[in-house]
């Protein structure tokens, strides 16, 4: 295993650490790193909060700041924070307007956020994000898994928060986003957990996993590699059966990349994914490529599309400021 570490113990503190130094404008981190927070509150406005297990950045912290979250809590690689980060995140970010949690469809993160929830004093709210279509069950959860969607989600609550939008519209928003929004992945090859110091899986050199979940657990199926058109032909046609979008629908494209994949690869699945969209008479009117929601150093990407109208497009077009998504300002 190679990997620029010093300890797997102290991995996780010392990435947070160089994170809110490197974003000092931006963030702060909570009182023994339990969580990353938005240095300016807005007063008045809701809470957004979201969290999950590292080696998935940017994904949460790289979200927090002006037009989306308001705080993320972070557990070890691949493990869902515990419900003490999440109280301590909410008493920090609170402003006496509420708190909506934006969780992933994953059974650690459902558990603590739900536990979370029940402790907090304030009004609040929850938002689960399940946009995997590859799979109903797996390791992690029961149901569809929370991915890359969990993004958009974000960003268009986030707007939506920023203006002022209350605590019972955001989550009628969120719900209704994340009901819009489908996403499938597909890896070239495993990752490898420092903790671990080996592969998640084993994966021949002529070999991919189609429907693959962020964190390695197996998709669909492992087939031989195909070629690019192929691979978007068959995410893509997942996503328009499962949204089951008329002609003449406007969405929002994001190709987000695992981690190891580079961007000449990801544009290239762009145009892949647009080309398969295009021929069922969808337009995409947004784009987002890169890798976003990351599953360590593995190779491969997921195509997400969230269907959109002139409200939505308008929260998505909204000024947004954090480490990881800018624009606008």
């Amino acid at each position: 295993m190679k990997k620029l570490i010093n300890d797997v113990d102290s991995l996780l503190a010392e990435s947070l650490d160089g994170f809110a130094a490197a974003h000092a404008d931006i963030v702060s981190l909570g009182v023994g790193a339990a969580f990353v927070r938005r240095r300016t509150l807005k007063h008045g406005k809701v809470a957004l909060i979201s969290g999950g297990g590292a080696g998935h950045e940017p994904l949460h912290s790289g979200f927090v700041g002006m037009g989306m979250l308001d705080a993320a809590c972070s557990g070890q690689v691949f493990t869902s924070p515990t419900p003490d980060q999440m109280l301590a995140a909410a008493q920090a970010v609170d402003t006496g307007a509420g708190v909506l949690f934006i969780v992933k469809n994953y059974s650690g993160d459902m558990m603590n956020f739900q536990m979370a929830a029940e402790m907090v004093t304030c009004d609040n709210a929850t938002v689960i994000v399940n946009d995997d279509v590859a799979v109903e069950d797996s390791t992690y959860t029961t149901g569809r898994r929370g991915v890359a969607g969990t993004l958009i989600v974000e960003k268009i609550v986030g707007a939506a928060a920023e203006r002022g939008d209350n605590l019972a519209a955001l989550k009628a928003l969120g719900d209704s986003v994340n009901k819009a929004t489908a996403s499938m992945g597909v890896a070239l090859t495993s990752c490898t957990v420092p903790a671990a110091g080996k592969p998640t899986f084993q994966i021949g050199v002529d070999e991919m996993e189609m429907g693959v979940g962020i964190h390695g657990e197996p998709g669909r199926r492992r087939v031989r590699l195909a070629s690019a058109d192929d691979i978007a032909a068959e995410l893509t046609g997942a996503i328009l059966k499962d949204l089951s979008l008329r002609s003449g629908q406007e969405v929002l494209l994001l190709v987000n990349g695992f981690g190891g994949t580079p961007l000449l690869e990801l544009y290239l699945m762009v145009n892949a994914a647009r080309k398969v969209l295009a021929g069922a008479g969808i337009q995409v009117v947004r784009y987002l490529t890169g890798p976003f929601v990351t599953s360590l150093e593995m190779a491969g990407c997921s195509i997400t599309v969230s269907a959109a109208d002139a409200t939505t497009l308008a929260l998505w077009d909204a000024p947004v400021h954090t480490a990881a998504l800018r624009w606008g300002v």
